[in-house]
């Protein structure tokens, strides 16, 4: 079986020699092995949402209110599952989402998980919140597509600094997040008092920024405390403007996309604000308690600005099928996080290879049975809501 279909030949294959995959390829029990591996801290920091995980929840619960339709004698054998977003070609419509401080589940933390994407050819979207530095990362993705995560910090100049190293270290895109200002109430997080960045994980990439450490009165190395609470007040507490953005543009040559839309109007501001595209997405539940599904919302933004800009998605994506109904109901592609990152905690970049491997020859398996030999076959005729 060719294309990423062939990785289940290949775990049956390997079966005959005794030989199981190094851990389970189900998403639904990769996380509770996650939670068998990991420290609690780490674990439910990943694993954690906001307030009692109603919009986590509902993030599940929204794939599972559509059905695909699957079509027959369709000459799906041979498929093409790749797109093009933003002047990136992707294999398979899926990016692995930006997710922070991954040394608390692995010691090679994003290094791994650039190296394992860039295996794939997937694109790897690194986190300001990095464990390690914007130009260690390039450096192990080598030529695989990379982009860029900004949490926009509150100092300008410390800003256009990161932005500035990150486009000179090959990232192509600028992924804006907005949802995150403060952090919300975790309770899993606040109960263990768990929060890497108070012990200097997570801080790579503006404790070797030279205009974040030129506004230190000595290095991070030899004052953490105070490099920890200058990091505090850059990265936290302010909510930004839509007559800021421009501010990005002048700082970034690229195409910028913003995460973390949920409403229809966001969206058309942001194409009147001249992005180039969207990412529907409410941070996996990490950040408002009781918030829309992410899903729920991707038509309505897909129909309203999607010949205008990209639309992405992520939140709560977990399996092939997850991938088909989100490109039905609109996306461009989708951004993978929590099951990376289980991957990560299990091995390491072969870890993340694994899940990733898994997750592309589900869609591909999943996509040719339903009937469709690419993504662009893919509309709301292919799904009925249940």
């Amino acid at each position: 079986m060719a294309g990423f279909a062939g990785y289940q030949n290949e775990i049956y294959l390997q079966g005959l020699a005794g030989t199981v995959p190094p851990f389970t390829t189900d998403p639904e029990r990769l996380e509770e092995s996650a939670r068998e591996r990991l420290e609690p801290g780490p674990f439910w920091y990943v694993a954690g949402a906001a307030g009692s995980g109603a919009t986590a929840r509902a993030n599940r619960e929204a794939f599972d209110r559509w059905r695909i339709v699957p079509r027959m004698l369709t000459d799906a054998t041979t498929r093409h599952p790749g797109v093009s977003v933003l002047g990136t070609e992707l294999p398979a419509p899926v990016l692995l989402a930006p997710i922070g401080v991954q040394s608390i589940l692995h010691p090679d933390g994003e290094l791994a998980t650039a190296r394992a994407a860039a295996e794939l050819g997937v694109p790897f979207v690194l986190s300001t919140a990095s464990s390690h530095t914007v130009e260690d990362v390039a450096e192990a993705a080598g030529d695989g597509p990379r982009w860029f995560q900004l949490y926009w910090p509150n100092d300008p100049d410390v800003c256009a600094s990161i932005l500035g190293r990150a486009r000179r270290a090959g990232y192509r895109v600028l992924v804006v997040t907005l949802d995150t200002w403060a952090l919300a109430w975790r309770p899993h997080d606040l109960d263990r008092a768990y929060l890497p960045f108070l012990r200097g994980v997570g801080t790579a990439i503006p404790f070797s920024d030279p205009a974040f450490r030129a506004g230190l009165a000595a290095p991070p190395e030899d004052d953490l405390p105070m490099a920890i609470l200058r990091w505090v007040q850059l990265f936290t507490g302010v909510d930004k403007s839509w007559e800021q953005l421009p501010f990005l543009r002048e700082h970034w040559d690229g195409p910028i996309v913003l995460k973390g839309v949920q409403h229809v109007d966001d969206a058309r501001r942001a194409v009147d604000a001249g992005v180039q595209g969207v990412v529907v997405s409410n941070h996996g539940g990490r950040q408002v308690d009781g918030a829309v599904a992410s899903l729920d919302v991707l038509p309505d933004i897909a129909d309203a600005v999607g010949d205008r800009v990209e639309v992405l998605f992520d939140s709560g994506v977990r399996t092939g099928a997850d991938v088909v109904k989100a490109l039905a109901l609109g996306a461009r592609a989708v951004l993978l996080g929590r099951p990376f990152a289980y991957g990560l905690a299990h091995g390491g970049q072969g870890g993340v290879r694994h899940v990733l491997r898994g997750l592309l020859a589900d869609f591909d398996l999943t996509l040719g049975l339903a009937g469709h030999r690419s993504p662009a076959e893919l509309s709301r005729e292919a799904l009925r809501p249940r």
